[in-house]
């Protein structure tokens, strides 16, 4: 039996639409199950893959209690899941560099090792043998260098090539420095260190890729398209090309609305995106036939909680998926903590009831 997640990416899904949902709402998880998820993590989870298989969601190893939210610090970071984040990535550098000469000064090749550095994908980036001896332990030792045909494995990496600048020395810093001379060469440098990612990605045992940037904003791009076709665009091309040579399929995954680059990403050899329900998704549609696309619902509509107006929104939903054999019901802006669990579970059975070609 084929695998419905596997024949979605690939474009010719099946006639119920499967879910890619970015999950990360406790609460919802005891509402819909009955079994607090701070006490019982691993039995709440087994049973709600038992309610709602086409979530595809992992089980905790143990069963051990989680520590409840209120007995938690916040650190003035916000909230993701069941924790406080420790840090906000792109917020700040001051600790890492004294002055913007110092940034325009750095060698992203020289440092190498980006271990301990909070960009998301930390680790040693010196070699392709390292970056490939990390990510090869994840794959189970009898695949070799090959997924089992029709699987859906895979590896993410968060920094295509937008997010290392941005990453590493905050986003203010980057929009100061990306128009400086001094930034070609920066880019350069972490252009060579995807190169290693991405070699290492071809020899892993996987089927797919799935390629982060953020490179755009809610409102649309962060930077020119002038700006995007010199120091990005010709990169996806190349580093995809890499993977797509040894078999392997790309699908980029950006949040913000993506409309203004979608037809570059998909000219860069990407399978598909997933974003946000800022993006027309209809447009990419009718543009890529039966491309992979993901990301339409909006957890708005489900916080609101009105059964009409989610209703509305998983029939429009639903019109998408017959236009494309990619389609994949997800909520783009994410399930977050605060998302009421009725709400979901309206989204749930609704899409049980509607998402079918």
């Amino acid at each position: 039996m084929s695998d419905p997640r596997y024949d979605t990416y690939m474009g010719h899904g099946p006639k119920q639409l499967p879910h890619w949902e970015h999950w990360s709402c406790p609460d919802a998880e005891t509402y819909l199950t009955g079994i607090n998820s701070y006490d019982h993590p691993k039995l709440c989870r087994q049973r709600l893959v038992e309610l709602y298989p086409e979530l595809g969601l992992p089980v905790p190893a143990t069963d051990t209690p989680l520590p409840r939210i209120e007995a938690q610090e916040d650190k003035g970071w916000g909230r993701w899941g069941g924790e406080y984040r420790t840090n906000w990535q792109q917020h700040d550098a001051s600790h890492r560099f004294k002055s913007l000469d110092d940034m325009r000064r750095f060698s992203p090749l020289a440092q190498g090792d980006f271990s301990g550095w909070n960009v998301v994908v930390d680790g040693d980036y010196s070699s392709e043998e390292a970056i490939y001896q990390r990510h090869r332990q994840h794959y189970p030792a009898e695949w070799g260098d090959q997924a089992p045909a029709g699987s859906t494995a895979s590896v993410g990496f968060y920094n295509s090539m937008f997010m290392w600048p941005m990453l590493v020395f905050g986003y203010e810093n980057f929009l100061t420095l990306c128009l400086e001379p001094e930034f070609e060469r920066i880019m350069d440098e972490f252009a060579e260190i995807n190169r290693r990612v991405f070699r290492a990605f071809a020899r892993l045992p996987i089927n797919f890729v799935i390629s982060h940037d953020d490179i755009v904003l809610t409102s649309g791009p962060v930077c020119s398209p002038a700006w995007m076709r010199r120091y990005i665009f010709p990169r996806y091309e190349e580093f995809w090309g890499i993977v797509r040579a040894a078999g392997k399929e790309v699908i980029f995954m950006v949040d913000g609305c993506v409309d203004a680059f979608a037809d570059d990403v998909m000219a860069c050899g990407a399978r598909g995106i997933i974003s946000e329900p800022y993006t027309d998704y209809k447009r990419i549609a009718r543009r890529h036939k039966d491309c992979f696309i993901a990301g339409e619902g909006d957890n708005r509509v489900l916080m609101r909680n009105d059964p009409a107006e989610i209703r509305a929104m998983v029939e429009s939903m639903a019109e998408t998926g017959r236009m494309s054999g990619g389609y994949m019901m997800c909520i783009g802006n994410h399930l977050p903590f605060n998302v009421p669990g009725e709400g979901i579970k309206r989204y749930l059975d609704l899409s049980r009831e509607l998402a079918q070609r």
